[in-house]
């Protein structure tokens, strides 16, 4: 058994400090894995359930754009007459060190119409009200998919930190600690 550091009562003082911190670090690590699971959880239940709607709201926006094609021809002309979304932002919330995106779309309630009637009819109007929709429910699914990654990396970060301290960082300050300790004894014997 090779020791490293002088079996001195300095020396195991330090030793038993640094375990009892080291200690004291897995516990906490331990407790923030929980914690970015527990909410990572979360976060797939809301992405499942988002995604179904999604899919529905697809299908429907799809569907409408078809029936605006039939009744009005294809609509490309009225479709380059909606302005490119200018009410996104992006803020972040911090759990546990971690940050989580926060996507924020201007919504108003007042859909705005940028083509004229004489036009159009009911059917481009439906078109429009349907992919508004779906633009909502993309941005927030985008939300929660980047904060599950995000977490995700986080999870494995303090998985493998509380891997470190329990498997290699504990057991070395022990086997250290029990060491010195045994050196001492042998001293204090010796001494006797």
């Amino acid at each position: 058994m090779e020791n490293s550091t002088a079996p001195t009562k300095g020396n195991l003082i330090n030793a038993k400090k640094s375990l009892s911190l080291a200690k004291v670090g897995y516990e906490l690590m331990d407790k923030k894995r929980n914690i970015l699971v527990r909410e990572m959880m979360t976060l797939i239940d809301k992405a499942n359930e988002l995604q179904g709607k999604i899919d529905y709201a697809y299908s429907d926006a799809y569907k409408a754009l078809q029936r605006a094609n039939i009744t009005l021809g294809f609509c490309k002309d009225l479709a380059q007459s909606v302005p490119e979304e200018k009410g996104l932002s992006l803020n972040y919330r911090s759990i546990m060190g971690v940050e989580l995106p926060q996507i924020n779309l201007k919504n108003d309630d007042k859909l705005h119409l940028h083509y004229g009637l004489n036009v159009s009819n009911i059917a481009l109007d439906e078109v429009y009200s349907k992919f508004h929709q779906v633009k909502i429910l993309t941005a927030s699914l985008a939300e929660i998919e980047n904060s599950v990654y995000r977490l995700a990396i986080a999870i494995k970060k303090s998985q493998k930190r509380a891997n470190a301290l329990q498997n290699i960082i504990i057991p070395k300050l022990e086997s250290q600690i029990s060491n010195i300790t045994e050196s001492l004894e042998e001293k204090d014997r010796e001494e006797f």
